[in-house]
């Protein structure tokens, strides 16, 4: 699983006399880096408790089961990635050839300061048929939509219309987002933009390997 990010919740942080919602905050943070780092199926409530300095007996209170406690650290993560990648489609769908450096850069810049999230809401290890799975498979099928409608938009602009160009291509760039953020979470000292920029001469790497140079260079990678 991932490694903690530099500002990842310290363990024990303690919550005598925090507000309430602030305490509870301190639980969600101390949940995400637990689901984020172990999994679904290895987290565990008194890891978590003991992350904070409460109880499980609190943690319960304040956030219910197991699965309640994922799927309210779920939400937000899955928000703020949804639309950070619908924003950074822009109004033209995915079709501009800077499409793919603006995404990445909007998903990494959304999980800075909380890399492991990435790992909270692509979990594996979820239930299959209960609540966490339905709830992360509803934000992994709303990303996939524009995953798809951006990569036959960047094909269309290239003259390919053929539907399984598209297909596979949406199935190639879902699993180079993922392969990218897995190994910027091991590398903490990279930021945002160092790793745009890294992505960016990967992309001419990749150009001049498939073209020889020419097209890589003309399309401004």
């Amino acid at each position: 699983m991932a490694t903690p990010s530099p500002k990842s919740t310290s363990a024990k942080a303690g919550t005598k006399g925090v507000p309430r919602e602030h305490r509870r905050q301190q639980m969600l943070d101390a949940a995400t880096q637990e689901f984020g780092t172990r999994g679904y199926a290895a987290a565990s409530l008194p890891a978590i408790a003991a992350r904070v300095g409460v109880t499980k007996t609190l943690l319960h209170q304040y956030l219910g089961t197991k699965e309640d406690l994922y799927v309210a650290c779920l939400v937000p993560v899955g928000d703020r990635l949804l639309e950070a990648v619908r924003t950074a489609m822009g109004a033209d769908g995915g079709a501009a050839p800077d499409t793919p450096l603006r995404v990445l850069r909007a998903v990494f810049e959304a999980l800075e300061g909380r890399r492991e999230a990435w790992f909270v809401l692509y979990d594996a290890t979820l239930p299959p048929g209960g609540e966490a799975e339905r709830r992360a498979s509803e934000y992994w099928s709303a990303i996939d939509r524009l995953a798809a409608g951006g990569t036959a938009e960047m094909l269309r602009a290239a003259g390919s219309a053929d539907p399984l160009d598209a297909d596979a291509l949406k199935y190639v760039w879902r699993d180079l987002v993922a392969t990218l953020v897995r190994w910027w979470v091991k590398h903490p000292e990279q930021t945002p933009e160092a790793m745009t920029q890294r992505c960016a001469r990967l992309f001419a790497a990749a150009a001049t390997l498939t073209t020889g140079g020419d097209e890589g260079q003309s399309r401004g990678y």
